[in-house]
């Protein structure tokens, strides 16, 4: 049975289909404002820690464009996470397609930074000072503000 949302749009459980395309571009987008913050707070973690996740540590270009990477990438995964036929509805709301991205943007503040980015930089032999879980105010803001931009520019673009 259809389910007419407030928009218009028609959606039903298992057939809403993945924004895979508005996914990676909110991605992108929350990346660009999310690194701009981080780039004003604190360069060396663009520029030695995520460029040190390959390699590159000091180098501030692939800091960026391993950011930029993972960030898109991450919204390809929001979108996914949001066809599940449990929150399919989720996106035809502005508000509930924010919550969305700051708990998926907070998810990735303790699960990615704060476990995998030490783990990944010790096996890689790069030395930040990193204790796990390394959960820190400025890494959850970023977060935040990641999960904002991705739920908004998501909203947008999957036509809310």
């Amino acid at each position: 049975m259809d389910v007419a949302s407030e928009h218009g749009r028609r959606t039903e459980p298992f057939e809403s289909g993945v924004s895979w395309r508005t996914g990676g571009l909110a991605g992108f987008v929350a990346t660009v404002v999310m690194g701009l913050v981080i780039g004003v707070m604190d360069l060396a973690t663009l520029r030695v820690a995520i460029a040190g996740l390959y390699g590159f540590e000091g180098s501030l270009v692939a800091g960026w464009v391993a950011h930029l990477a993972h960030g898109t990438l991450f919204g390809v995964v929001f979108a996914g996470v949001l066809a599940d036929p449990g929150l399919y509805r989720v996106s035809e709301w502005l508000w509930k397609t924010v919550v969305a991205g700051v708990v998926f943007g907070l998810v990735l503040a303790v699960a990615g930074a704060g476990i995998v980015l030490p783990i990944w930089l010790g096996a890689v032999g790069v030395d930040v000072g990193a204790s796990i879980p390394f959960v820190t105010v400025p890494s959850l803001l970023w977060h935040t503000l990641y999960g904002v931009v991705l739920g908004v520019g998501f909203h947008v673009g999957d036509g809310g």
